[in-house]
């Protein structure tokens, strides 16, 4: 089930939509998607957490229900929207998760407002890579975002074509995600009007965000309880994951106290909360979080 609330923001209205557990009672642990995706990222997670919490999933600034929100784009500026959404439901300290992008706000978040997020749940993100200098940032960016960042250009005539879009990702092409929450990522990315329906996401809040990654403190400047799960590969399914083991652990060894790291096994950057293997992993962090 979900419930949509949308919070005031600079610019205009940030969706949000709570999903899972429906109790009243219920922990509620706030979700931050990637950088091209939205809310729906999180209905595996969701599922698999059952009644232990339930997420307020946002679609950030420039995203499915919240693409019409004008710039500033960039990790402070969904900061401040994730400070908003925090004020909204009465959360003065919280759980945070996040996912690619998500994972890099979540940790600003912590650094700029330690007292509003109690832990951390860091889902393949939140550790920049090193860049070698001279490196062109916006070409770096398209090859690494690969088909993801090609799909804003393209029309889909229904969204069963959309959804068979995203069915032959090669992240995807042979996972274990739910057909029925394909459709739903899909449809909920679709805007327009047959037969030239496209991706809701604003091209240039993803080159802004894009930018920004290679600028940002990261996960290492937040002194709050920190899990950081990592898929063994990368975007396309490549053997190249976007948070290597060895850069995890290093991040691990500098505060072993209040930090983890976990590799999930047989996910990639998009199955580690898309798919069921990694959404149970996923899933299990979240509960032990908000359970600490």
């Amino acid at each position: 089930m979900t419930g949509r609330v949308d919070v005031d923001v600079a610019g205009g209205r940030l969706a949000t939509f709570r999903l899972g557990a429906q109790q009243p009672d219920a922990p509620l642990v706030l979700a931050i998607h990637g950088i091209t995706s939205s809310s729906r990222n999180w209905v595996a997670v969701a599922r698999a957490l059952g009644d232990r919490a339930a997420l307020i999933a946002v679609d950030l600034r420039g995203r499915a229900a919240s693409n019409q929100l004008p710039e500033p784009f960039g990790i402070d500026a969904h900061v401040r929207d994730m400070v908003a959404v925090l004020d909204a439901f009465g959360l003065h300290s919280a759980v945070v998760a996040g996912h690619s992008l998500g994972a890099y706000v979540a940790a600003r978040l912590a650094t700029l407002h330690p007292q509003r997020v109690r832990r951390l749940v860091l889902v393949d993100g939140g550790l920049s890579v090193p860049v070698p200098e001279g490196v062109d940032l916006q070409r770096l960016t398209a090859a690494f975002l690969g088909p993801a960042l090609a799909r804003l250009d393209m029309t889909f005539p229904d969204v069963a074509a959309y959804r068979d879009w995203w069915a032959q990702h090669p992240a995807l092409a042979s996972a274990d995600v739910a057909p029925a929450d394909l459709l739903q990522y899909a449809a909920h990315d679709l805007v327009g009007a047959p037969p030239r329906l496209r991706s809701s996401v604003n091209p240039e809040a993803v080159r802004d965000d894009a930018l920004d990654l290679f600028h940002t403190t990261d996960a290492r400047q937040a002194h709050c309880p920190s899990q950081l799960l990592c898929a063994p590969r990368g975007m396309v399914d490549d053997p190249n994951p976007v948070q290597p083991m060895a850069l995890a652990q290093s991040w691990v060894d500098a505060d072993p106290g209040q930090r983890r790291a976990i590799q999930v096994p047989d996910v990639n950057h998009y199955t580690i909360a898309l798919g069921a293997g990694g959404a149970r992993a996923v899933a299990g962090a979240i509960a032990d979080a908000v359970s600490a």
